[in-house]
């Protein structure tokens, strides 16, 4: 917000009162302007988790029937609030954490699929799958939110493209390339950085997923990954749930020294609801409470004493919390560092314990660009920001893959080929 905007609210807020009118009044009237603009366009969100809420749910686990949307569901998503956040077109993540390895990969990702698709069969009312940018527009069309499906971990294909090709035949349209865990071609930004960066594999993997016409999602990986696959990417990426690292120093925000490099690559970072993403306040505060509980854990094995322990540290350094309006503050500095055609929103809702104070659940996107509104916002970038952007992105994204797959066949390599045994 310019500094003349700034006092020409203030001054509005101030005749408000003077004139006896509620001090809201502008607040709802940018609140109005939010919704009228979004009824308009299609807010698509980069990173959605439901599908592993549905699979964790205490009382039902993995009943897609049991947890139904039609009603008041327990976690941020149900049809109602999706409505009422005017949710157009939404990637659900198909996540399996890294740490899975007794059995490999493939059930639980197979698992994770057969939950989404079916959560979006359930509903074809109100859901549509989604494979395409055209899809999206069609979705959006019939009034029906476009539900698009993306991998949340490379450690899923198992060192396979052939894995990775069946994925992409299921619907999954982007990966993002590690989760927390280092893989064997990869590494992630909050593991042991053992490749810096990408292997050959890795760079494999980034070729056939352009070939395919699946983005590569950036979030989670180092940042030395994050440069050698812009140096090397035929097609635009994204950063489907990632923050500012210029603002809140978390290993899983973006460098502006990468965000920089975004125009010439086309991507889109997707701001993140994540609080300690978001707040430096709050990524600091997690981070005494870590070793905190650590050292907790060291000192006892008695579960009781533990979790009383625990309990008396939280009552005792309670965690502050992140804000609506640090949210537009990444949203802002995105823009100010990569530029209006390369920011998006990505929340992690379900996939998050909570949402910053304003940004509760999906009820709320309005409630954002309301804030963006205030700041001085115009209608053009705000269309940009809530997927006009992604649609671009994806579009060009498909084109490369039309291009790749006249010049060359699907990839035959193997890591064993291409970095030698795991």
């Amino acid at each position: 917000m310019t500094r003349s905007t700034r006092h020409l609210l203030l001054l509005t807020g101030a005749l408000a009162s003077l004139s006896g009118a509620p001090a809201s009044a502008q607040e709802d009237k940018a609140l109005q302007h939010a919704r009228k603009l979004l009824d308009g366009t299609i807010l698509a969100d980069g990173h959605n988790d439901l599908p592993w809420e549905i699979r964790t749910n205490r009382e039902h686990p993995r009943d897609v029937e049991a947890y139904d949307l039609r009603s008041r569901a327990p976690g941020h998503t149900d049809l109602a609030r999706l409505a009422e956040g005017r949710v157009g077109a939404q990637f659900w993540s198909i996540y399996v954490p890294g740490e899975v390895k007794d059995s490999g990969y493939a059930r639980f990702q197979l698992e994770a699929f057969d939950i989404a698709r079916r959560m979006i069969a359930r509903y074809p009312e109100r859901f549509a799958l989604a494979l395409t940018a055209d899809d999206i527009v069609k979705a959006r069309s019939k009034g029906r939110i476009a539900s698009l499906l993306g991998m949340e971990g490379g450690h899923a294909i198992e060192n396979s493209l052939g894995a990775l090709r069946s994925y992409y035949d299921l619907g999954a349209r982007y990966m993002t390339l590690t989760h927390n865990v280092t893989l064997d071609w990869a590494d992630a930004a909050q593991d042991e950085q053992r490749h810096g960066g990408l292997t050959a594999f890795g760079r494999e993997v980034v070729r056939e997923m352009n070939r395919l016409g699946m983005f590569v999602d950036l979030s989670h990986v180092s940042p030395s990954v994050m440069s050698q696959v812009l140096d090397s990417s035929a097609a635009p990426v994204i950063f489907s749930h990632s923050s500012a690292r210029a603002i809140t120093d978390h290993k899983r925000n973006v460098p502006d020294s990468i965000l920089a490099r975004l125009p010439k690559n086309g991507g889109v970072v997707m701001v993140t609801f994540v609080e300690a993403f978001v707040s430096e306040e709050v990524r600091l505060a997690s981070v005494a409470e870590d070793s905190a509980f650590d050292l907790i854990r060291s000192e006892t094995t008695d579960t009781a004493q533990r979790r009383a322990r625990v309990r008396d540290y939280r009552a005792a350094n309670p965690m502050p919390r992140a804000t609506l309006a640090q949210v537009a503050d990444h949203i802002e500095h995105v823009r100010r560092v990569a530029g209006v055609d390369h920011v998006g929103i990505g929340s992690d809702f379900d996939g998050i314990d909570r949402g910053p104070v304003g940004l509760e659940d999906v009820s709320k996107f309005p409630d954002l660009f309301a804030e963006l509104i205030r700041r001085g916002w115009n209608d053009a970038d705000l269309k940009k920001l809530a997927g006009g952007n992604l649609l671009r992105a994806m579009r060009q994204m498909e084109g490369a893959a039309s291009r790749l797959r006249a010049q060359r066949p699907a990839s035959t390599a193997t890591i064993d080929q291409l970095d030698g045994a795991p």
